[in-house]
C-alpha cells in the first residue's frame, strides 16, 4: 500500500529509489517494535536488598552486606570532582559474586572500566599497571574456599582495584536511575540504615 501511494504521488520517481525507501521504512518499523518490546532496566529496593534487573541479567546485594553507598568522586591533588555514578562498597564479595551471571559481570567490567582508567590517570602513585588492573583474571578464592574463574574472578579483582583507587567496589550509572543521583543515594541510605 505504501509502495502504491509513493508511485501514485511521485510517478517520475525511480522504482529502485522507492523500493529502497520502502525497505528502510520497514526496517525502522521493525527496530521500533523490538525496542518497545524490550524490557526496561530497573532497580528494586526492599527492606532486605537492592536488586538490578535488565534484559541481560542482573545482580543483588543485601543491605546487611553493604558497607556504604554514595556518589562517586575522582580525586586529584586534593580536589575531588563528582562523576555521574553511584558507588557501592560491600562488606564481603562472596554472595554478590556467586549470584551474578557472566553476562552481567561482563557488562559491569566493560561499562565501569572508564572509571578505573580515570582514577588511575589521576593517581600520583598508582599501585599497579593499568593493563594489569583491567585484565586481571587470576582466580579468586571465596571465604568458603570456592574458586571463581573467568569473568567472576575478573570482576572480583576489578572490585578490589576499584576499592583501592575509588573507595567503592562497583558502580551504578546515573543513566540507569529514575531520579537524580543524590536522591537515589538518599533513598538507598535510608534503606541501608533501616536494615
Amino acid at each position: 500500500m505504501v509502495l502504491c501511494a509513493a508511485v501514485y504521488f511521485y510517478p517520475a520517481a525511480n522504482a529502485a529509489a522507492i523500493a529502497i525507501i520502502f525497505i528502510m521504512a520497514l526496517a525502522m518499523l521493525i527496530i521500533a517494535y523490538k525496542q518497545s518490546r524490550e524490557p526496561s532496566l530497573s532497580f528494586t529496593l526492599t527492606f532486605m536488598h537492592i536488586q538490578f534487573h535488565s534484559p541481560y541479567g542482573g545482580w543483588l546485594a543485601r543491605w546487611k552486606n553493604i558497607a556504604e553507598i554514595g556518589p562517586a568522586t575522582i580525586c586529584y591533588q586534593g580536589w575531588c570532582e563528582p562523576v555521574p555514578w553511584v558507588g557501592v562498597r560491600l562488606k564481603n564479595y562472596d554472595e554478590f559474586l556467586e549470584s551474578i551471571c557472566p553476562r552481567t559481570a561482563s557488562k559491569i567490567l566493560l561499562e565501569q572500566r572508564i572509571l578505573l582508567i580515570l582514577a588511575y590517570k589521576r593517581s600520583d602513585d598508582p599501585p599497579h599497571e593499568i593493563e594489569d588492573m583491567l585484565f586481571d583474571d587470576t582466580h579468586y578464592v571465596t571465604g568458603n574456599g570456592k574458586i571463581l574463574k573467568g569473568l567472576q574472578a575478573m570482576l572480583a579483582n576489578r572490585m578490589r582495584y576499584n576499592r583501592e583507587l575509588l573507595g567503592y567496589d562497583f558502580f551504578i550509572s546515573e543513566d540507569l536511575l529514575d531520579r537524580p543521583t543524590d536522591d537515589f543515594v538518599g533513598l538507598a541510605r535510608r534503606y541501608l540504615a533501616a536494615s
